[in-house]
């Protein structure tokens, strides 16, 4: 099993910038990847952004060149977030796979107005 529990959500300006973490326990070792995904009031959860084992990432169209993933250690994730915009506000989850297995946070919420 794995836990995983957020921080780092709030109420930010258009513009300004946030980071989210994502610290992991429990059975963290071979987790195989970590991401953040965020769901909107009536909108399905998607993916935001992907970091996998050897380091690679990948991101969601909509947030590329605005947000970073990274990962400094087994236990913590960051998203750090710039250049915010209203339609990031969403509740952001983190996300592990471990063999085959899926595991999620409850979640943060993230506000993006003036």
């Amino acid at each position: 099993q794995v836990q995983l529990v957020e921080s780092g959500g709030g109420l930010v300006q258009p513009g300004g910038s946030l980071r989210l973490s994502c610290s992991a326990s429990g059975s963290i070792f071979s987790i195989d990847a970590m991401g953040w995904y965020r769901q909107a009031p009536g909108k399905q959860r998607e993916l935001v952004a992907a970091i996998f084992r050897g380091g690679s990432t990948n991101y969601a169209d909509s947030v590329k060149g605005r947000f970073t993933i990274s990962r400094d250690n087994a236990k913590t994730m960051y998203l750090q977030m710039n250049s915010l915009k209203p339609e990031d506000t969403a509740v952001y989850y983190c996300n592990a796979k471990r063999f085959g297995d899926t595991y999620w946070g409850q979640g943060t919420q993230v506000t993006v107005s003036s």
